[in-house]
């Protein structure tokens, strides 16, 4: 038996409809360090990352990180003990891509900082085969309605171990996934809010109703409004005629 791609994606795309959108991403990624404090000081003012956390464990052990402007991941600056086989990582690949908006740019202001790049930045761009470009009609969740063609600047600099990273440029898969990133982010925000206006119109409107009943010396009485949903136009009042007469509306 087998499944089709196309029937897998959709499969997929029925599964995400129907389940609410929960938080999913990367959060830390270790990089070995031979000195805590020249890296973090690299990383903060010749890269422009920020400081995530800096303490101390109970251990004695010191945990320290940095996180990119737009805070997506962490960075742990990660001091090995000596000898071990994460001490033999420092001064190696990372493996980690950190993405911008303009590689030539960003190539520039660090290397005016005096971070050391293997080149300057390359300009990649690759056609996918024929079999692929026919299939972009599957891929639309992914690449959007452009053609498929994957096109980025790269760049490849050490931090002050080694330690090698890439800097890329968007390339339109990433696009894509940053659009349904930011537009699953303005779902989310247009929900709060307009839970948040409805939960005002309820109290607006719980503030309309009577808030006291006029004293009857022959008559019990009481009222109450519920709503089928949070914001309801039902309305009642009691009216206070005189001489323990009572109107109602």
């Amino acid at each position: 038996m087998t499944t089709s791609a196309s029937a897998i994606g959709q499969e997929t795309r029925t599964r995400e409809a129907e389940t609410p959108i929960r938080l999913l991403g990367v959060h830390c990624v270790n990089v070995y360090v031979r000195d805590q404090d020249r890296s973090l000081k690299f990383y903060v003012e010749q890269l422009g990352f920020r400081v995530a956390f800096d303490a101390k464990l109970q251990s004695g052990e010191r945990w320290v990180a940095v996180a990119p402007p737009d805070g997506s991941t962490v960075l742990a600056l990660i001091k090995p003990k000596p000898k071990s086989q994460e001490a033999k990582l420092i001064g190696r690949s990372t493996q980690i891509v950190l993405l911008t908006d303009d590689v030539a740019a960003r190539f520039q202001e660090w290397s005016k900082r005096g971070v050391r790049f293997s080149s300057a930045p390359r300009l990649r761009r690759i056609k996918y085969d024929a079999q692929t470009q026919a299939k972009a009609a599957e891929q639309a969740l992914l690449l959007g309605i452009e053609a498929p063609i994957w096109g980025s600047a790269v760049a490849h600099f050490r931090d002050i171990d080694g330690n090698s990273f890439t800097l890329a440029s968007y390339d339109e898969v990433t696009h894509a996934m940053d659009a349904q990133r930011k537009a699953a982010e303005q779902r989310q925000e247009a929900d709060r809010r307009a839970a948040r206006e409805l939960e005002i119109a309820r109290d607006v409107q719980a503030r309309l109703f009577p808030q006291s009943s006029p004293p009857m010396t022959t008559l019990e009485y009481a009222g109450m409004c519920m709503q089928a949903r949070q914001v309801g136009g039902d309305y009642y009042d009691f009216l206070d005629l005189g001489q323990d007469r009572l109107g109602w509306c």
